[in-house]
């Protein structure tokens, strides 16, 4: 490995941020002028199911030009993610041994595939059934009108909520890799994950069944998959140690 001075390391890392940022804000820019279109289409699980002649609110002054312009910034960050992604790569890989190179390139772009469509899950799966539970069950009275900003926390709370729930497949394979835990005892906790999955479901969604079992059973499933997955790697390992 190439041994650089400190000063080159860190002149590398500023190259590399700034080219980061700036293609961030470039993207920004060319989207700030549809972020009211961008917002309507994060906010469009819950409009749909609000009740007729009903509409989201704003209770502070500034919330509507900065709420719109938040989501456009989380928009244009999942845009540029892989050329963040290939920034950060580019400056560690010189420092890295083939075999990390090889287990580490796999690694990441399986979590950010399985972060995305953990998303995905929440938004087109999870949030019509939960904002269809709350309208159906809003009492005699109340006219249910949500913040806008209120409403971008718990779609942002509930997208890393099930962007890190996906990633379970990633971390049993990297524990099993790491001998942490062998494929019995990940067997024989099934019955411990499946309890938790529901325990995690029930603190971390909304009260209603629905969108617990919506969170618990992919959790469960995952989990499963993170088994057969370590379960093909062993066999491919022990294949090419008796070759």
């Amino acid at each position: 490995m190439d041994q650089q001075p400190l000063l080159a390391h860190l002149i590398e890392l500023r190259n590399r941020l700034v080219r980061i940022a700036g293609v961030l804000l470039l993207v920004l820019l060319c989207m700030v002028p549809w972020a009211g279109d961008v917002y309507h289409l994060f906010a469009k699980p819950l409009m749909d199911a609000l009740p007729a002649n009903t509409s989201m609110i704003a209770t502070e002054v500034t919330a509507p030009f900065f709420v719109p312009l938040k989501v456009t910034m989380l928009v244009a960050f999942l845009i540029t993610l892989p050329h963040t992604l290939y920034q950060v790569w580019a400056f560690v890989a010189p420092g890295l041994y083939n075999h990390e190179k090889k287990l580490i390139v796999p690694l990441i772009v399986s979590s950010v595939a399985l972060f995305m469509v953990g998303m995905a899950f929440a938004y087109f799966a999870v949030f019509p059934v939960v904002f269809g539970f709350m309208s159906a069950h809003t009492p005699e009275g109340v006219a249910m009108m949500t913040d806008i900003d209120k409403y971008l926390s718990f779609a942002l709370g509930m997208f890393v909520a099930f962007g890190v729930t996906f990633e379970v497949p990633v971390v049993v394979l990297v524990l099993n890799r790491m001998g942490i835990v062998s494929l019995k005892q990940l067997r024989e906790g099934r019955s411990y994950v499946i309890v938790g999955a529901f325990v995690v479901a029930a603190i971390v969604t909304p009260p209603d069944i629905l969108s617990q079992i919506m969170m618990a059973i992919p959790l469960w499933l995952l989990y499963e998959v993170g088994i057969v997955m370590s379960m093909l790697i062993n066999k491919e390992k022990s294949d090419a140690g008796h070759d």
